[in-house]
């Protein structure tokens, strides 16, 4: 069965999520669970302390958060498996749903990526 990975890139810093929300996808992700789709997930803490790693012309230098021209960033993710692609896309367009619903104030951009299986 497939796996894939969901991320939720949003601009930083526009507050917490409605508690309607938080409620919404509790329920939602422990319906994905029952019927063993969601493997695992959670939320992101801010870039202010991400850590990242430029490699660039053979050297590896370490970047520290915050990041100043960072206008979106990846808020949460989501390890799930599906039967099928178009079942994958179905489930994801749901999350987006709750998020339209229940924050219709911002704005995200849900991605679905399948895992690649390959040896």
């Amino acid at each position: 069965m497939p796996r894939f990975m969901g991320f939720v890139r949003m601009e930083e810093g526009i507050g917490s999520a409605p508690e309607a929300l938080f409620k919404a996808m509790d329920d939602y992700i422990g319906e994905q669970a029952a019927a063993g789709h969601f493997l695992d997930g959670g939320g992101l803490y801010g870039s202010e302390d991400a850590v990242n790693f430029l490699v660039e012309k053979g050297e590896v230098t370490r970047v520290d958060g915050p990041y100043a021209e960072a206008k979106e960033v990846v808020g949460g993710w989501a390890l799930t498996r599906y039967d099928t692609l178009e079942e994958a896309i179905a489930g994801q367009r749901e999350f987006a749903q709750l998020h339209a619903t229940y924050w219709p104030e911002c704005k995200i951009v849900a991605t679905l990526r399948q895992i690649s299986e390959a040896d």
